[in-house]
């Protein structure tokens, strides 16, 4: 059955991470998704990850998958003129250079459109194609600082932390995927033509920043980090149990807590002043949180979930992978797949998300190795001839 975005083509310039995350979700998506790689080296992503199997990254086979491999040299006048006649033939092109790099290759988006007044051009960077910082270097990390993700992570007594995945890269990814099909409807459906997406990792940090903004401009209040609670928001922590694990319990609604009191043999809980209102537990987080705390120490974390969750109250583990290549409902609702990937073997990935029930989408194959779909996409698609496409190899140019 065809997926959802069946029949659309991509080009994907660019490394490393914002970019390809948009052309992954494309390609997750059905989309046919061609990545332009540097002959020879290779997008960085081939190396990179904390572990490695036979050599290989684990990551490449993630962000690569359902994608077509060729090299081609941009910085060559006939890698150029390549990647122009790709243009041509493709309804989205994605890219993560830093602002002003396409334009000294002569693939600026004047150009590009004019030769394809259809294509939507999604570019990925640090701080966006204008204003008075685009000409940076725009990493994922710097960019999820400037957004305000840095500050309020961690906790109060210790230097700002990091979220233990690239966060920012991601964020912007999706935006760009979801600028993209957007400007695709427009195009298709709204009188429209090729145009350019223009994504800031900065801008799609700050997207998700909830109310940060007005709370300072029009109250002063500055949010800070506060560790694994929400001001205001209580209970909703994590907590000790018997067998030396933590529990994750959010049950700040006031009918949720007071199904938690009972569960506790303490229903006078949710009548004490201190406890009786969202507002009133919000100030009074601390205490609430060490009477939780020194029920929850009585029992195992397997006991507390199965009971928490008997009693309408949301309550979980915390997961890591073995947790989640263990649970059944993981495995009920094919999160994890397993695939085949070249130079590793059988390994497991995530799986496409969200579930469509007419279209499904799925992972029809691993990062590929690199170049492998030369031979398809310049003979077939562009229509060069075996001894030019040699002849191109020999040059540098794929």
């Amino acid at each position: 059955m065809a997926s959802p975005l069946s029949g659309l083509r991509v080009l994907e310039m660019g490394s490393l991470l914002a970019g390809p995350f948009c052309g992954q979700l494309l390609g997750d998506l059905g989309a046919e998704v061609i990545k332009i790689e540097p002959p020879r080296q290779g997008d960085p992503m081939r190396q990179w990850g904390h572990r490695k199997v036979g050599g290989r990254s684990l990551w490449w086979p993630i962000i690569a998958r359902n994608k077509k491999s060729i090299t081609l040299d941009l910085r060559k006048a006939e890698g150029q003129e390549l990647a122009k006649r790709l243009v041509r033939e493709v309804d989205v092109l994605v890219e993560n250079f830093r602002p002003g790099t396409l334009e000294r290759w002569g693939l600026d988006p004047k150009t590009l459109l004019e030769l394809n007044p259809r294509v939507i051009i999604v570019r990925v960077s640090g701080y966006g194609q204008t204003g008075p910082y685009r000409n940076r270097a725009g990493f994922g990390s710097v960019a999820e600082a400037m957004g305000g993700l840095r500050h309020i992570t961690g906790y109060p007594d210790r230097p700002p932390s990091r979220i233990g995945i690239s966060i920012g890269d991601a964020l912007a990814g999706t935006l760009g995927a979801l600028g993209a099909l957007a400007a695709l409807w427009h195009r298709d459906y709204g009188n429209g033509g090729g145009q350019i997406v223009d994504v800031a990792i900065y801008e799609a940090v700050l997207a998700y920043m909830e109310s940060l903004i007005p709370e300072y401009a029009l109250t002063g209040y500055v949010r800070g980090r506060t560790g694994s609670v929400l001001p205001g928001v209580a209970p909703s922590n994590i907590y000790p149990t018997a067998d030396g694990q933590w529990l994750v319990m959010g049950a700040n609604a006031d009918s949720v807590f007071r199904r938690l009191c009972e569960l506790m043999e303490q229903p006078e809980l949710a009548e004490d002043p201190r406890f009786a209102t969202h507002e009133a537990r919000g100030q009074n987080m601390e205490l609430l949180d060490s009477i939780i705390a020194e029920w929850t120490s009585k029992f195992p974390i397997d006991w507390l979930v199965e009971a928490l969750n008997e009693a309408g109250v949301p309550a979980g583990k915390i997961y890591t992978a073995r947790e989640m290549l263990e649970d059944p409902h993981f495995a009920a609702r094919e999160a994890i797949v397993w695939v085949n990937a070249p130079g590793i073997g059988r390994m497991p990935m995530q799986a496409v998300f969200p579930k469509f029930s007419a279209t499904p989408a799925q992972v029809r194959w691993p990062g590929p190795e690199l170049g492998e779909h030369n031979r398809e996409i310049f003979c077939g698609l562009l229509g060069l001839s075996e001894a030019e496409l040699a002849e191109l190899a020999q040059k540098g140019v794929v």
